[in-house]
């Protein structure tokens, strides 16, 4: 899951990753809105720009200021300003992709909705490349270019300059856009005496996608790693959504924070970068090397740790390659005991299914605010039995829309149906890059034309059962799954499993680990293998029980209580 603090971007416990991953975006499809051939955008790139036909999306995003420039603005859950998108196929230099009264909007539906005034305006290409799968399939999608599948800085991305115009629907308009400028390559931070980055070419992945695919990761070392070449260390597998930075924020340098963000890192428990810094790199401080993976998909910034049919192997690559990778390169303790894992919301989910899939590889987890760990609560929808996402059932005369995202107040910000409209906006067959067609690429079928099947229409909000079963029968229903296998599970996971959440959590998460804690707490041999924790009063979407510092020291407690005899946990504790 991504979201802003209290109200969303999920990854793990930091103000940076709460707040930063809102969704530029942009997309779209053919919508029902009447044909109206005087309102009308057409979007071109010259060859200097690129010299090859494009197959991809086209967006145009009109905004009603121009800072940050309109292609930064735009599709961010919730009250985005308006963006269109259409795809095109093969288009040539020169030629013209037209976004017009037909082409599905977000969050109107269409040109014509968008009030009479004076706008900025810019268009954005998001080029897609052809692979040719191992599977059978050959599909047309967004690779990612350690960017995290963020379309509005993807190198090699067209865009065009800014363009201020009048807007009156009633008297149309055909505006013109050069797509002209070139996304540049992202720059990667050099590595520090504290911060480490590897980057490998995945061997299974290139396989599967017939395209180079690469894995990576960033490693925090702790104080007196180069000093002291004979110990080895535990180390923290820390999940979460595509980022450059190291893992827990960690910074030497303080950067401001205003006083309200201050009052919130406090009541969720979440200290700065900066002053986790200061706790890793102190004197009495446990010794842990802390390590976070890189490893977008060409459907979302983030693989979820696990095979799919869609993604392809990244569960084999992620324990196979990469691990094994860092685990080679860096002194780790390279024993169950001191494998442990945490993240938030997405990073959540990833750290209980790592931990659940391989209950005899990682020591424990301790995890945050997870995505949907039991469908029957995938956010506030049962997707075993409810027909349709965007309305609550049970009601003759009226419709209930079914919300997405709450504040901790329990106002709604936005609905399923939404959110829905928001990613058709962004791409058709499932590469939106956004959160419900993330999860369709991870835990769903191939679809007949080799992209994801949709777990429910984009447009209506009706659900296909099948593809529902699928995802519970494969696996990725954790709940279901621990249930189904307990007899095994059970005896190798007791004691390892830590989830915590707040109880206003913004995106209606608490309420699948609710079912998970109800599942546990009516297991035998083991019985409840979970601990729980839950943010109590208000708490919403980022909430963790401690801060960063100390949930590394509870950590580093329970691998030392788990140690084998005679290991030298002296070496790396440092109390």
């Amino acid at each position: 899951m991504q979201t802003a603090l209290p109200a969303r971007h999920p990854q793990t416990s930091n103000l940076l990753t709460l707040v930063c991953f809102l969704l530029f975006a942009t997309a779209s499809c053919a919508g029902p809105a009447p044909a109206t051939s005087d309102l009308r955008f057409e979007v071109s790139f010259p060859a200097s720009a690129h010299s090859q036909p494009v197959t991809g999306r086209v967006f145009v995003m009109i905004t009603p200021d121009n800072y940050p420039e309109p292609r930064f603005q735009v599709g961010f859950w919730g009250d985005s300003p308006p963006f269109f998108g259409a795809d095109v196929n093969q288009l040539k230099p020169g030629e013209i992709a037209t976004v017009d009264s037909r082409t599905l909007g977000y969050p109107v539906r269409s040109l014509s909705g968008i009030p009479p005034g004076d706008y900025y305006v810019q268009a954005l290409l998001n080029i897609y490349s052809e692979c040719r799968r191992s599977d059978g399939h050959t599909v047309w999608v967004h690779l990612d270019h350690w960017e995290g599948q963020q379309f509005n800085g993807s190198p090699g991305n067209l865009y065009s300059r800014v363009e201020k115009i009048h807007i009156d629907p009633s008297r149309g308009y055909d505006v013109k856009l050069s797509v002209s400028r070139v996304i540049p390559p992202v720059k990667i931070p050099p590595d520090t005496r504290w911060v480490k980055r590897i980057k490998i070419q995945s061997a299974i992945l290139s396989k599967f996608w017939g395209q180079p695919v690469f894995l990576g990761a960033v490693v925090l070392l702790p104080k007196g790693y180069d000093l002291h070449p004979g110990v080895r260390y535990p180390v923290i597998y820390e999940q979460g959504h595509f980022s450059l930075r190291p893992p827990f924020g960690f910074a030497t340098h303080e950067q401001p924070v205003s006083a309200r963000s201050q009052r919130l890192l406090k009541s969720y428990n979440i200290e700065t970068g900066y002053d986790f810094s200061k706790a890793w790199t102190s004197d009495h401080f446990p010794r842990m090397i802390a390590v976070t993976f890189q490893h977008p998909t060409p459907y979302f910034d983030d693989s979820y740790a696990v095979n799919s049919a869609n993604n392809g192997p990244y569960g084999d690559a992620i324990m196979k390659e990469l691990i094994p990778y860092v685990e080679t390169h860096f002194r780790i303790i390279r024993q169950s005991y001191a494998r442990v894992l945490t993240g938030g919301s997405t990073g959540g989910w990833e750290s209980l299914a790592l931990q659940v899939k391989h209950p005899g590889f990682f020591g424990g987890t301790w995890t945050l605010y997870p995505d949907p760990v039991d469908f029957e609560h995938y956010q506030l929808v049962n997707i075993y039995s409810d027909p349709n996402a965007f309305f609550a059932p049970g009601h003759r005369w009226i419709q209930v829309p079914r919300p997405m995202m709450r504040d901790t107040n329990g106002q709604v910000e936005m609905t399923m149906q939404q959110m829905s409209q928001l990613e058709a906006v962004l791409g058709s067959h499932g590469r939106s890059g956004q959160q419900f067609e993330a999860w369709e690429a991870v835990y769903g079928p191939v679809g007949a034309d080799g992209y994801p099947k949709p777990l429910w229409n984009k447009l209506t909000g009706q659900i296909d059962p099948a593809v529902a079963s699928y995802m519970r029968d494969h696996g990725y229903d954790l709940a279901y799954y621990l249930q189904q296998n307990w007899s095994t599970l059970g005896p190798e996971l007791k004691g390892k499993l830590h989830i915590y959440v707040g109880d206003m959590d913004s995106y209606y998460l608490n309420l699948a680990v609710y079912d998970l804690q109800n599942m546990l707490s009516h297991t035998t041999s083991p019985h409840d293998a979970g601990t729980f924790g839950f943010g109590r009063p208000e708490k919403g979407h980022g909430w963790e029980p401690v801060n960063q510092a100390t949930l590394v020291e509870w950590m580093a407690r329970y691998i030392a209580s788990h140690a084998p005899a005679g290991d030298n946990t002296a070496a790396w504790q440092y109390k």
